[in-house]
């Protein structure tokens, strides 16, 4: 088969959307705004003027979990009514062994160090799961390093590992969660990939801001809200990357729905789950949507959408070409 058809590169989609009308994805994004008017939580914001600094989002993360737990939660009298939400900081301070100046400076995103030993007994305090603990770790002990790598193509053996597995939808995405190579089946399930501009070329923004994704998946809600806590997880080291502050940037922009989910500060693991969908042609399909890390590029996703025993979704999906 062609490199046209199967595993197409970012490249060869470039030609594609050369044809693709500016005025299409701006009617697109305001499609989506109408469609889900969710208002922009007044939270802590994790970013703002163009800069997502890590300092911040630990602050804001911080304040986040802490004002979603109750006393009761941590063995704590409930006391005389609160004026806050949640837990108070000296409470925070108190079970984490730590002093409440210090812990307020923390959560103020003051430029002070903490062991990991300190972090390890916050994180026992805030009754965080393992990867709300591993994005603290994360926001806290990450120093500066070398810039991410710009991968503009899926390796070879990525590009061919994907094409094997037709008749399933599957994709490559980069450190940023760009798509870099998809099959002929993913063509199919989603059309509209083949036509993105380089810029709207991510998960991301498919998700929150392309109208006919938004239509194509069956639970969106829910949905999102996971792949938008699973991509927080997995990038926390980029937050001050120049192309996630823009892609975070461009994404309030463009959906409320992302903005009020942002500002809830949510993380998550990836999870093995089905993904269910509404297409044009083939109907309600149904996958069991995994994610793989190849060992040799640990920066690499490769995404598959596997049948599930006893449906046809595959098929039926193979059956018809494609209406891009």
């Amino acid at each position: 088969c062609s490199p046209a058809v199967l595993g197409r590169r970012a490249s060869l989609a470039d030609r594609s959307s050369a044809q693709s009308a500016p005025s299409h994805r701006l009617r697109g994004a305001d499609s989506t705004r109408r469609r889900h008017r969710h208002g922009h939580l007044r939270g802590p914001a994790a970013w703002s003027n163009r800069q997502m600094n890590r300092r911040d989002e630990l602050a804001a993360f911080l304040r986040a979990r802490r004002e979603a737990l109750q006393p009761l939660d941590v063995g704590l009298p409930q006391g005389r009514t609160r004026r806050t939400p949640g837990l108070r900081r000296e409470e925070i301070a108190l079970l984490a062994g730590v002093s409440v100046t210090w812990y307020t400076w923390l959560e103020q995103g003051r430029p002070i160090n903490a062991s990991v030993d300190v972090l390890e007994a916050l994180a026992r305090s805030l009754r965080l799961d393992d990867a709300q603990r591993q994005h603290l770790l994360a926001l806290a002990t990450r120093t500066a390093g070398d810039p991410t790598p710009e991968v503009e193509h899926a390796p070879d053996a990525l590009v061919r590992l994907i094409e094997s597995m037709n008749p399933a939808p599957a994709y490559v995405l980069g450190p940023r969660w760009e798509f870099l190579a998809w099959n002929r089946a993913q063509s199919h399930l989603y059309p509209m990939i083949d036509h993105l501009q380089p810029e709207d070329r991510n998960l991301l923004w498919v998700i929150f801001a392309e109208p006919t994704a938004v239509e194509l998946v069956a639970d969106w809600d829910m949905q999102a809200r996971r792949i938008l806590a699973e991509f927080r997880a997995g990038t926390a080291g980029l937050r001050a990357d120049p192309k996630v502050v823009a892609l975070v940037e461009r994404l309030h922009a463009a959906s409320p729905a992302f903005a009020s989910l942002w500002a809830q500060v949510d993380v998550a693991q990836f999870q093995t789950r089905v993904r269910r969908y509404r297409h044009p042609r083939a109907g309600d399909l149904a996958f069991e949507y995994q994610q793989l890390t190849p060992s040799e590029w640990p920066g690499l996703k490769v995404v598959c959408q596997l049948p599930v025993p006893g449906d046809d979704s595959a098929e039926r999906l193979a059956a018809w070409r494609s209406i891009a």
